[in-house]
């Protein structure tokens, strides 16, 4: 069942895929009507899933699941990642990869392995105030306070010392 995403409860889950680019203008067209197709029939066990999504600078797609109406199950994760796969292998895009970082570097949203970020820590080209998007949140309040803050708040804080 797709509702809005800011509709959704605060202690709704929320799974955070990044992209390690931008989506286009169409890209961005298309996936939202994937998205909503995918929402519209997830199911855990044939009950339907309260769900919603946004996607933020075109490059973050954010499910938000009400789990006080019916919970996930190990299917339906499964089924939600194997649709995130298909849209990686449709856009030539990496959404899974948890071992990158974005940040802000002025407007713009930078994408990098960890390895970098630390290097870039080390040299000081990022700082504790650089924004950084903790994509490890796991609830819809999470996500709304702590998804977008300085690094000196999130676990990239460790880089930076």
């Amino acid at each position: 069942m797709l509702v809005d995403f800011n509709d959704l409860p605060e202690t709704s889950r929320v799974w955070i895929y990044q992209a390690n680019r931008s989506f286009t203008l169409d890209e961005l067209e298309e996936i939202e009507k994937k998205i909503k197709e995918f929402i519209t029939q997830w199911t855990a066990h044939g009950a339907d899933l309260k769900a919603g999504y946004e996607i933020k600078y075109k490059r973050f797609i954010a499910i938000g699941l009400d789990q006080g109406m019916n919970q996930a199950t190990g299917c339906s994760i499964d089924a939600s990642v194997r649709f995130v796969q298909e849209l990686e292998q449709t856009y030539d895009v990496d959404l899974m990869d948890k071992m990158n970082v974005s940040f802000k570097q002025g407007e713009f949203v930078a994408y990098k392995p960890l390895a970098d970020f630390k290097k870039m820590a080390k040299n000081r080209s990022v700082s504790p105030n650089t924004i950084v998007f903790n994509n490890l949140v796991t609830n819809i309040a999470e996500y709304r306070i702590n998804w977008e803050v300085p690094a000196k708040d999130s676990w990239h804080n460790r880089f930076l010392n």
